[in-house]
């Protein structure tokens, strides 16, 4: 069985940074999914894709994949630099566009 060990991302649809302090290892599953033919959801038997685990640090995630045996993979740190600006910033007179609604 494989693994993936990476470190998620920030959701998308907010600002905040929660959950992405941690290393997830997420379980490749088995067999590929299936369609199911009246409504077209998509299922599959093998529920081990849905496992994901949360590890405070890259080497306990690595340590407990070794432990039970999984061959696994390390997707790099993505780093993430946040602008730092004030709301006021938004109407300053100095912009190189105008500011308009």
């Amino acid at each position: 069985m494989r693994a993936r060990i990476f470190k998620p991302a920030r959701n998308a649809m907010q600002s905040g940074t929660r959950g992405t302090k941690t290393w997830r290892i997420e379980l490749e599953g088995l067999g590929e999914p299936e369609i199911e033919p009246l409504m077209g959801w998509t299922s599959g038997t093998d529920t081990r894709r849905q496992v994901r685990l949360d590890f405070p640090t890259r080497e306990a995630a690595i340590a407990y994949a070794e432990r039970h045996g999984l061959d696994f993979w390390v997707e790099d740190e993505k780093q993430h630099e946040a602008r730092k600006m004030a709301y006021s910033d938004n109407f300053r007179t100095d912009r190189s566009a105008p500011w308009t609604h």
